[in-house]
């Protein structure tokens, strides 16, 4: 008895919830960035309530504001996770000969980095200023450097490292090291009083958008032609 061949199903369109996850962030930082933008009255008095707090803290506990500082300003601050970018860009041409996914790896970060700088140059927020810092940095405060590039920079390794078949002990490991170290580099920031909370909020969920917007070209770009 003939059995009717089945035709192979076609390329099925980028997940769903890729798409989503990109007007999810996408929606949430522009409204984040026009209530920074108005100065919306409950959003700084919040995070002036907030800075107030953490900073009287940083003063009274110097030994954790010395670790912090040397977490945001070795581990975790963009240089590092600019070398992070680096690194992987070589393993992928070396290792897999994937020159346009390297490329790509790269572009991804640069305009994010672009983005960051835009805003900060557009929005011109003022950081926190103390009688008694404890740290300083330079150039306006919306949004976050170190929150939006560290957020990048992992959670686009991450994708490659699931992307590429890693078993699931490096996977958990991988994830458990990027949401500590995105997570504490927001929270050094705003401990150390040089961000405000909405800044660092701002940095994640940007970083969540150029991820999301950067896997989606990708996968409509580039996978279909590797099928």
């Amino acid at each position: 008895m003939h059995t009717p061949t089945v035709d192979a199903p076609p390329h099925r369109p980028p997940a769903t919830r890729t798409v989503r996850a990109a007007a999810a962030f996408a929606a949430s930082s522009v409204l984040l960035l026009v209530l920074v933008a108005i100065s919306w009255a409950p959003l700084m008095s919040l995070d002036e309530s907030i800075a107030n707090t953490t900073h009287g803290w940083a003063v009274a506990d110097p030994v954790l504001t010395h670790v912090f500082r040397v977490l945001t300003d070795w581990v975790w601050d963009p240089v590092t996770m600019r070398l992070l970018v680096a690194a992987a860009a070589v393993w992928l041409v070396w290792r897999h000969r994937e020159w346009w996914l390297a490329l790509w790896l790269g572009i991804t970060c640069a305009v994010g980095t672009a983005l960051q700088q835009g805003l900060k140059a557009a929005v011109g927020r003022d950081r926190p200023a103390w009688p008694d810092p404890v740290d300083s940095a330079h150039y306006a405060a919306y949004p976050s450097g170190h929150a939006m590039t560290a957020t990048v920079v992992l959670g686009l390794l991450v994708w490659l490292l699931h992307r590429y078949g890693a078993g699931r002990v490096v996977m958990r490991t991988a994830v458990a090291v990027a949401v500590v170290s995105v997570v504490g580099v927001g929270l050094s920031r705003i401990w150390l009083g040089v961000h405000w909370a909405s800044d660092v909020l701002g940095g994640w969920l940007l970083g969540g958008l150029t991820i999301a917007l950067a896997v989606l070209t990708y996968e409509r770009w580039r996978a279909p032609r590797r099928t």
